[in-house]
């Protein structure tokens, strides 16, 4: 892959991660509250919707721009030699390491700004040092393992299913390719990053279900449905069209 190509993936990649998180960032706040053991209203309702967003305003940028230079440069690595039926696997691959590498700025900006968004009354720099204080770099990372595991099944299928799409949209423009980054993805388990204390991912579903009811786990479904429906229109059009043009 050439080198500007590869800078093309890293901007374009970052602009279409701050679009997407800042417009739709009140939805994400909404689902976040939902999903927040404390209730809907005690975690602000409606009140202070933008709470958390200069966390995610930092973070999306290098986030995205992370998951679509390694996923280019890993699926370019991966096409030399490939024959036409091992492309969708070149594909899963390229975005599960493009996930893996891409959590690792996800995670500690959606851990303060969860944080922030369940306690509006707090700045984000102040639940950054709060975090930091009490739990160390660790705790930045809380969730990281679930994280990733919830975003690479998703990446198995959506990219490969994109990329097919792509390809046999011959004359695509930028508004086709929007159209089909709305075929995303939902995501029912989330709150990870809400909670503080140590037990591993495999025992907080189990432990969410005895002491909320396994209903607990798609609290917030609707807005989650509608902010990935909405984002994947944004993401992958923003994507494809800003490296359209700086190519």
């Amino acid at each position: 892959m050439e080198a500007r190509e590869s800078w093309a993936a890293l901007a374009a990649g970052g602009v279409a991660g701050v679009c997407v998180d800042l417009i739709l960032f009140p939805l994400d706040t909404v689902k976040t509250r939902l999903q927040s053991p404390q209730g809907f209203r005690k975690a602000g309702g409606f009140r202070g919707i933008y709470a958390g967003v200069p966390s995610t305003a930092i973070g999306s940028f290098p986030n995205a721009a992370a998951f679509f230079i390694t996923y280019e440069n890993v699926k370019s690595m991966l096409y030399h030699g490939s024959t036409s039926y091992l492309t969708p696997a070149a594909h899963m691959v390229a975005a599960s390491l493009g996930e893996v590498v891409a959590c690792l700025i996800r995670v500690p900006s959606e851990v303060v700004k969860q944080r922030a968004q369940v306690s509006p009354s707090s700045s984000t720099l102040r639940i950054l040092s709060h975090t930091l204080y009490h739990e160390g770099i660790p705790g930045l990372y809380r969730g990281y393992k679930s994280t990733v595991l919830r975003e690479i099944p998703f990446s198995l299928v959506q990219f490969p299913l994109w990329e097919s799409l792509k390809a046999g949209s011959s004359n695509a423009s930028g508004n086709v390719l929007a159209a089909l980054g709305g075929i995303w993805r939902t995501q029912g388990l989330s709150g990870k990053f809400l909670n503080t204390d140590s037990r591993k991912t495999s025992s907080c579903a189990p432990r969410q279900c005895s002491e909320l009811g396994c209903l607990s786990l798609f609290a917030g479904v609707v807005p989650r449905m509608a902010a990935i429906s909405l984002g994947g229109f944004i993401f992958l059009g923003t994507y494809e069209k800003t490296r359209q043009l700086l190519l």
